[in-house]
């Protein structure tokens, strides 16, 4: 089929049911139970699907006595319809957002560790044609809000970069780089300030880290290996900025690794004490990704702006 004839054909057939037929087939694995889904007949199902395979000149599940597969085009065929879905989601949002004053609606991953008053400063002062935005926050780890991005679930990750994140299709800004630092309640805090550094002894203490394969816990466990000292084993892991510092304000045994600028957040809101030890090494970036190909949004690149310049007035590095 001619490239210029599917896309007429396309254009003029293809509706959204198609396309949420498409994921709820991919969920269910079974036309009698997307039937129930969507509150229709399984015939009416079989139907659509068959319309649908059509317009597309090909199959894009291959039927068994184990369910409903997608082939390979059905596989790039549910990648685009999570995409078309999402952007008539983010649609919905943006007359909402307009109807109300707004300028539009943004959807933003951010990765832990980002500081809230960068991402609060930037929503603050972004303005797309004299109006301010309206901004949905969605936390979560790099890979997983890079995902959401290809998928159009949200439109800026702010994150950190590095290996072995593929950001093979996304525009990359870097803000600022943040150095480690070691953070402990108050008394602890002062007890190691007064010793030189000593990893065997750091790893007699409650850490608390995150989650295994994220950038920061691998690069403590890796300072411990590379001393020759036995890596701690975490009494939490955990994301959550609040949590780390109420349990370490909470514990005179309780130490944690966090960058420099969530560490200065955590003394002023939690109470915790900056260790003054110095570090070899420091984290991978952090920086604001978009979506290289299709259309960028007004809203989006002006909220990239902003971040870029909120991050030169306070100076990090």
């Amino acid at each position: 089929m001619e490239e210029d004839a599917l896309v007429r054909r396309l254009s003029a057939r293809l509706k959204m049911r198609h396309l949420v037929l498409l994921l709820n087939i991919q969920r269910h694995g079974s036309l009698t139970r997307v039937a129930q889904e969507m509150a229709t007949s399984q015939p009416a199902v079989t139907k659509a699907l068959s319309e649908l395979e059509g317009m597309f000149g090909a199959t894009l599940f291959d039927r068994s006595v184990r369910g409903m597969a997608p082939t390979a085009l059905g596989r790039v065929s549910l990648g685009w319809a999570r995409s078309m879905i999402h952007d008539l989601e983010h649609l919905a949002h943006d007359i909402h957002a307009v109807a109300a004053g707004h300028a539009a609606h943004v959807h933003v991953g951010i990765t832990p560790f980002v500081s809230g008053r960068i991402v609060s400063a930037a929503v603050q002062r972004t303005l797309v044609d004299g109006r301010r935005l309206t901004v949905t926050l969605h936390e979560g780890a790099s890979g997983q809000l890079m995902r959401a991005l290809r998928e159009h679930a949200v439109d800026v990750v702010i994150g950190r970069i590095g290996t072995p994140l593929d950001t093979a299709d996304v525009a990359i800004d870097v803000l600022y780089h943040q150095p480690p630092r070691l953070i402990a309640g108050r008394r602890l805090a002062a007890q190691l300030s007064r010793r030189r550094l000593d990893w065997s002894s750091l790893s007699e203490l409650d850490w608390i880290l995150g989650p295994p394969g994220t950038a920061l816990r691998e690069e403590v466990m890796d300072m411990f290996l590379r001393t020759g000292a036995t890596p701690p084993r975490p009494v939490m892991e955990t994301y959550s900025t609040k949590l780390i510092g109420e349990m370490i304000a909470g514990s005179e045994r309780a130490i944690s690794v966090v960058p420099v600028d969530i560490a200065e957040e955590l003394v002023r809101v939690a109470g915790v004490s900056i260790v003054p030890y110095s570090f070899d090494w420091t984290l991978p970036p952090i920086a604001v990704l978009r979506r290289s190909q299709g259309v960028e949004r007004a809203a989006e690149a002006h909220f990239g702006e902003s971040l870029k310049a909120v991050c030169a007035e306070l100076k990090l590095g």
